[in-house]
């Protein structure tokens, strides 16, 4: 069966969650065993199926200023930030092909943030009860996944520019009082999305 990659460059939220639904019915149909789609948001909250309204911090007077809009998603996990100094990563992927373990497939998904952020001078860590990447005390990659008819959608977003991280000052990420931090931050040199997103394909593919 086919795989397929799709890179998106900057895009709207909403527009991601159409090509994700149209993928998905592509998977669906067995036409495609598995996708990638890659791409950054315009500056996006998303509230998943466990988030508390309280874990956002700003007011809906103060987002609207901004110009950020809130976003109920089918994907777990709580509250998030998305902007464009992330890279989003949707795997749209059939899980009868990762024996229908969702465990193993978030395992999975952390290991392909894990190995870019290796192969980038990075050391991450995985946090034992939680989902996501990180390094030292700081989280550098959130996941969130939903699944239907044992076909996962939605999935990564990993901080790459040290300049975007304000945004997770209008919430509490994943519902918890932590701090956020970038591949830029930690490496302190300009990363390029080219350059990981390369990476991540190269192993998606592998998997």
């Amino acid at each position: 069966m086919m795989r397929e990659i799709h890179e998106l460059g900057l895009t709207d939220y909403q527009f991601s969650r159409d090509f994700q639904a149209r993928i998905f019915e592509k998977v669906k149909s067995g036409s495609l065993r598995s996708a990638l789609i890659l791409c950054r948001h315009r500056p996006v909250i998303t509230m998943g199926r466990q988030a508390k309204p309280e874990n956002i911090k700003s007011s809906s007077a103060d987002l609207d200023i901004k110009g950020i809009r809130t976003v109920f998603v089918e994907r777990g996990g709580d509250v998030t930030y998305h902007g464009p100094g992330q890279l989003v990563i949707y795997p749209v992927c059939d899980l009868r092909f990762f024996g229908k373990d969702l465990h193993q497939y978030l395992r999975m998904l952390e290991s392909l943030v894990m190995g870019t952020l290796t192969e980038s001078g990075i050391n991450p860590c995985r946090k034992p009860g939680l989902t996501g990447v990180w390094v030292d005390e700081a989280k550098i990659s959130s996941i969130g996944i939903a699944v239907r008819n044992w076909i996962s959608y939605h999935g990564i977003a990993l901080n790459v520019k040290k300049d975007d991280l304000e945004g997770f000052s209008l919430i509490r990420p994943c519902g918890m009082d932590i701090r956020m931090t970038s591949m830029e931050t930690i490496l302190n040199r300009d990363v390029s999305f080219e350059q990981v997103s390369a990476s991540i394909i190269r192993r998606f593919q592998k998997c």
